[in-house]
């Protein structure tokens, strides 16, 4: 059946917006677990912390069989990343999408001072949130991403946690390959030859046209990637394991190299 697919979203959104990839993966045969983050979705009411983000893959992970390609998108792209770094015995490839720039500090405080005058406005940024979706996302795509709802007061939480990830010294230790995957016209790409340079065996691509939500901009781009990125991880993953089963030791010393 191959390897499954764990999708992390973006800030604000859910697990909905993985819909047109869930669907294709399992057309193709694979089992494709989409999540809700703390304070988005389903779990809307829960504080947000960047441990219990990466707690939630862990477990996602594990629910489909221990060992997956883990697929992050903007915020889940840093999750994803923090994840494969910190359990690296899950993560048989990584493609971190829309999120290749580094949360510098002076960066993040300004986005907190942008999220702090947005939810100061009576609906808390609601019609505004709106209308970017539509302004920005074709309609499947709008439609996708507000089925879930969105989380409008988590954005300052979020972005006080993600001060605190440091992208390019964990794909430093990813062993497992990684696809940075980012729009044309994405203000998330800035450090992306800064991030290919950090992983050990990265590659880039960049989506003509695409702006920052490239999996919505561009559903079948984006999952034609995700799905290139298994054709290569079942052959890999397969020769480590069967390498591992001879020598049980392997993947401790290629871990530690």
């Amino acid at each position: 059946m191959g390897l499954p697919v764990v999708l992390v979203h973006g800030l604000r959104t859910s697990r909905t917006m993985w819909r047109a990839q869930v669907e294709a993966l399992e057309r193709a045969g694979r089992t494709a677990h989409a999540v809700d983050l703390p304070g988005h979705g389903a779990r809307v009411g829960e504080p947000f912390t960047f441990d219990g983000a990466v707690a939630t893959v862990r477990q996602a992970v594990d629910d489909v069989g221990g060992r997956a390609l883990v697929v992050g998108l903007s915020l889940g792209g840093y999750v994803a990343i923090a994840h494969a770094a910190r359990h690296p015995e899950q993560v048989a490839g990584l493609v971190a999408a829309s999120c290749s720039t580094r949360p510098l500090r002076p960066l993040v405080e300004g986005w907190s001072l942008a999220a702090r005058g947005i939810v100061l406005l009576p609906d808390h940024g609601e019609r505004l949130n709106a209308f970017m979706v539509r302004r920005f996302l074709p309609a499947p795509g709008a439609v996708d991403v507000g089925a879930g709802g969105f989380a409008l007061l988590v954005t300052e939480d979020v972005l006080r946690q993600v001060a605190t990830a440091a992208p390019l010294d964990d794909l430093a230790t990813i062993e497992a390959p990684v696809w940075l995957v980012n729009g044309r016209y994405d203000h998330f790409r800035g450090d992306e030859r800064a991030f290919l340079r950090a992983c050990r065996h990265g590659r880039l691509v960049v989506v003509p046209g695409a702006t920052h939500l490239v999996s919505l901009v561009a559903p079948e781009r984006f999952t034609r990637v995700v799905l290139e990125a298994l054709d290569e991880v079942d052959g890999t993953d397969a020769s480590r394991v069967a390498a591992a089963a001879v020598s049980p030791d392997v993947g401790v010393r290629r871990a530690a190299s």
